[in-house]
């Protein structure tokens, strides 16, 4: 199941880069993660400065 990006998110924009499959991207003033692409690695989940980002 894909990794969610909550509330809590600061905009960033940490974790963009270091996502290896690309699955994020900035909509609606945050970032979110496209769940057909995310390949459940949590790479984004660990650079978070604010923990805002949780498995799905």
């Amino acid at each position: 199941m894909a990794y969610k990006i909550n509330d809590a998110c600061v905009n960033c924009a940490a974790c963009e880069p270091e996502c290896p499959s690309g699955s994020i991207s900035e909509k609606n003033g945050l970032r979110w993660i496209d769940p057909a692409t995310c390949t459940d690695c949590g790479t984004c989940a660990s650079v978070c400065p604010t923990e805002a980002i949780l498995p799905g």
